[in-house]
């Protein structure tokens, strides 16, 4: 096959599940209804933490953090997601491809920083409660939440100048629903046996490290639980920490199986089914485990709905 370019590409089709036009049918109207909700989900979270004072403590400010990156990440691929679910085949330039993948990288790499910053915030409230504010003071909170975004902007920067750095055969349709690093990548002409290397590596850095970290401090946190006195207090807990893994598993688990080997042996179909794990079902759920949940979030929920039909009575 004659090799062209990199700059000769200008256009990528996006396939979606074109071999099953009627599930793109379905699909479409459950995506929208998904991405609706989870784009009014953190939303919510972000109005009600940002108004409430009472709020301004780290676990919710990581929470805030957190909402914002889901917000980003749905609004990078869902609306091109509906796009190719709602035609056959779907043309995006090179440009926006590109564009895409950088942002997919910087929010799905920030979201692996601060799931890791959030569990470790939930160790020291929990494993350490009396020495909480010295361990978790805001100077720490502020490091980690920095942190978390520079290391997605420079996961990001590496790994999709690197992609596009490739020349591309003649072929231009990506078997996917978004252009995803390792979908992008099956189009490459070199070697890329090197950036393979460097994807797994930065994965087992990335997904891997943190995701045992966490589980190290939910150990850590699961003993400290255990010795609560109160039975009350005990169900409290374990009910927050399994709603926190299960939320970091579903998103750890699928990212790390789709990126741990950028040319893996999994079907292009199964490969969609996973990314739909971690792009679409996360998002939506962090809103329902974090805030529907939490009595404190929705104590501020209210109080906030309160305030706004007072003032609508005071000048009515």
């Amino acid at each position: 096959m004659k090799r062209q370019n990199q700059s000769s590409v200008v256009e990528f089709i996006l396939l979606g599940f074109s071999n099953f036009p009627e599930l793109q049918r379905h699909l479409f109207q459950v995506f929208l209804v998904i991405y609706l909700v989870t784009l009014l989900g953190n939303a919510i979270i972000i109005v009600v933490i940002s108004l409430e004072q009472s709020l301004h403590v780290p676990m919710y400010l990581f929470l805030l953090n957190l909402s914002v990156v889901e917000v980003g990440f749905s609004a990078v691929i869902m609306p091109e997601m509906l796009v190719v679910l709602s035609n056959e085949k779907t043309v995006i330039t090179f440009a926006g491809c590109f564009s895409q993948m950088y942002f997919i990288l910087l929010f799905g790499g920030t979201e692996c920083f601060l799931l890791g910053a959030m569990a470790y915030d939930r160790f020291a409230a929990i494993c350490h409660p009396l020495n909480y504010s010295m361990i978790m003071n805001r100077r720490v909170f502020m490091k980690l939440i920095i942190f978390s975004w520079i290391s997605g902007i420079i996961v990001a920067t590496v790994q999709n100048t690197w992609v596009f750095s490739f020349p591309f055969c003649g072929i231009n349709e990506i078997n996917h629903l978004s252009c995803e690093t390792p979908a992008v990548l099956e189009l490459a002409c070199a070697d890329t046996f090197l950036f393979e290397i460097y994807a797994f590596t930065g994965t087992i850095l990335i997904v891997m490290v943190p995701f045992l970290l966490i589980l190290l401090s939910y150990i850590r946190i699961l003993f400290a639980i255990l010795k609560m006195p109160s039975t009350t207090g005990r169900q409290k807990a374990f009910s927050t920490c399994a709603s926190h893994l299960t939320s970091v598993t579903l998103f750890y688990g699928t990212a790390n199986m789709t990126y741990l080997q950028p040319k893996s042996g999994y079907s292009p179909e199964t490969k969609k089914v996973m990314s739909l794990a971690y792009s679409l079902l996360t998002p939506l759920l962090n809103p329902l485990i974090y805030s529907l949940r939490n009595s404190e979030m929705k104590r501020a929920l209210m109080k906030i709905w309160q305030r706004k039909v007072d003032l609508h009575t005071f000048f009515n």
